[in-house]
């Protein structure tokens, strides 16, 4: 396995003067600009007295400064501790605390809502718009930063080019970073992440998902999270790939906009946005009478969906050569439909605690309802005296597989069992073929009064699929199951449905959902939500605060 600091070296030499890191429709960086400013940063990172192991946080938007900040603190042997933009400032204050960190890097309108009264080991803070010093305790520091540009001139008087590049990757067993999987106060979860287990997945990535100079991708997913942080920036970087930020939260213009410069060659991405597309721009198409009746006769059908994988694929700016979907499961009727115009689409599967990958497969192997079959340099098993008929924990073990979690002993013992294993909390099955197949989470599932197991992810794929639900919870109030929806008002309300015909519909989506159930998992009643559940970065629901 080669490291993935040996294969970003290699592009940086090759790649001189190729753009790699860049804000769309804005600033922008070769791999030898790169290059400068990570050597820079590390004569900085020396002068101020940082060792190797030191632990940087990095609380920033998505941007080009944001790869570059990345790289320096990761070249150095120092700690990475990326932290998401939109934790609420008290959250990144005691991460940064917690963490141990002696240096912030961040945006400045992140830095002016935080308190460093309460980061107390934080010794400076740089602004991601700059690199300028937005605070420091001492002022050898300011001094430090004051000359970086002597020491880089004495240092290399001759410039700095692509010979003078070496990154370490003598460092397989040393920690990389540190990723905290919430904004919680109480016992964080820092995620402690090898170098061994990032190359796992970068190599993953270039061996399955193949990738060039020639090839562009569009960063839609929050870099601080390890599923857009490996596949949306490490893995395309290392392959010598393009970057483009949004830098925000796309809206669909946006996005396709982006997307039709751009021409990506591959879409990171999670099934609520597919699933967005798919409901607003061809299910209202499909549900049309004629639409109904041409889709089921053969050959027409055929064309028709020749049609509409154009449309998406273009859409797409017509140079996707696969659609990867994770973090949550997609919607079995959505899924069915995407097989039919034969979208270049597979669901893979993974965590924070795994660097993030567990689970992939070739969308031309990709087998309805799974979420792939393990990746290399690891090994999957479900706990189950029958791991193919009845669910139990999937459990993983080997290279990608986090070290523990940062000054949290408890969390980390109770994470792996006796034997090593990771436990996932995911429960599935595996069939012959090794295909893995998740029926929910184990800390959701509700044992019914006469023992039935029962997976409200799979109650909430029908509800899903009922005209004007866009999303749904499922709970257990009483040992009766409740459905709480979150509903299109605007719909409903184009449709002329409101008071007493908006509950009679309400009462027409729990009749047609409890049709498609089995009697010992019906919904009790609906309950309407007044706004969206509340998301995790990757667009799971908050699901502990609806109990």
């Amino acid at each position: 396995m080669k490291h993935y600091l040996s294969r970003f070296g290699e592009m940086v030499r090759n790649h001189w003067d190729k753009k790699v890191l860049c804000n769309f429709q804005g600033e922008s960086f070769t791999y030898g600009e790169t290059a400068v400013l990570i050597e820079k940063f590390h004569l900085f990172f020396e002068a101020a007295g940082m060792t190797k192991g030191d632990k940087i946080a990095l609380c920033a938007k998505n941007s080009a400064r944001w790869g570059v900040s990345f790289f320096a603190v990761n070249t150095y042997g120092a700690v990475l501790v990326p932290i998401l933009a939109d934790f609420h400032p008290d959250s990144v204050n005691s991460l940064v605390d917690h963490s141990e960190s002696r240096m912030l890097i961040t945006d400045e309108d992140i830095w002016a809502r935080l308190d460093i009264s309460k980061m107390p080991l934080v010794e400076c803070v740089v602004s991601t718009k700059d690199f300028s010093l937005l605070y420091c305790r001492e002022e050898r520091i300011q001094k430090a930063k004051d000359s970086v540009k002597e020491l880089f001139d004495a240092r290399y008087p001759d410039g700095f080019g692509p010979d003078n590049v070496s990154y370490p990757t003598d460092n397989d067993k040393d920690l990389a970073l540190i990723n905290y999987t919430s904004g919680t106060m109480s016992a964080p979860k820092g995620v402690m992440i090898r170098y061994e287990s990032l190359s796992s997945n970068v190599e993953f990535g270039i061996d399955f998902m193949p990738c060039g100079p020639e090839d562009n991708i569009v960063s839609m997913l929050p870099m601080a999270h390890m599923y857009g942080m490996v596949f949306e920036f490490l893995y395309p970087v290392c392959g010598g790939v393009t970057v483009y930020y949004l830098g925000k939260t796309p809206t669909p213009a946006l996005l396709l906009g982006a997307m039709s410069v751009v021409k990506p060659y591959l879409v990171i991405t999670v099934p609520l946005v597919m699933e967005k597309i798919f409901k607003s721009a061809v299910q209202p198409v499909l549900k049309k009478p004629v639409m109904k009746v041409l889709t089921r006769i053969p050959g027409i059908n055929r064309i028709i969906f020749r049609k509409i994988h154009d449309k998406l694929m273009n859409a797409l700016g017509g140079n996707v050569r696969c659609i990867i979907m994770g973090g949550a499961a997609l919607n079995p009727e959505v899924e069915a439909w995407l097989k039919k115009f034969r979208l270049p689409f597979t669901v893979g599967y993974g965590m924070t605690e795994g660097a993030p990958l567990f689970g992939y497969e070739d969308w031309r192997r990709f087998v309805p309802h799974s979420c792939g079959k393990k990746v290399d340099r690891i090994d999957v098993r479900i706990d189950s005296d029958d791991p193919q008929n009845k669910a139990g924990e999937i459990q993983v073990i080997g290279t990608n597989v986090m070290e523990g979690y940062y000054k949290n002993p408890e969390a980390t013992a109770a994470a792996f069992t006796a034997d090593g294993w990771l436990r996932t909390g995911d429960l599935g099955v595996i069939d012959a073929d090794g295909n893995i197949f998740i029926r929910g989470r184990s800390k959701n599932m509700i044992l019914s009064s006469n023992g039935q197991n029962i997976y409200p992810e799979e109650i909430e794929a029908v509800l899903n699929n009922q005209q004007y639900v866009v999303e749904s919870v499922v709970v257990d109030r009483s040992s009766k199951l409740v459905g709480l929806v979150y509903l299109d008002t605007d719909k409903m309300e184009k449709d002329g449905l409101d008071g007493p015909a908006r509950e009679a519909a309400v009462g027409a989506i729990l009749a047609s959902v409890n049709r498609d159930l089995p009697a010992y998992s019906r919904l009790s009643k609906l309950e309407v939500m007044d706004k969206p559940f509340e998301k995790t970065p990757k667009m799971s629901i908050r699901r502990f605060l609806y109990k």
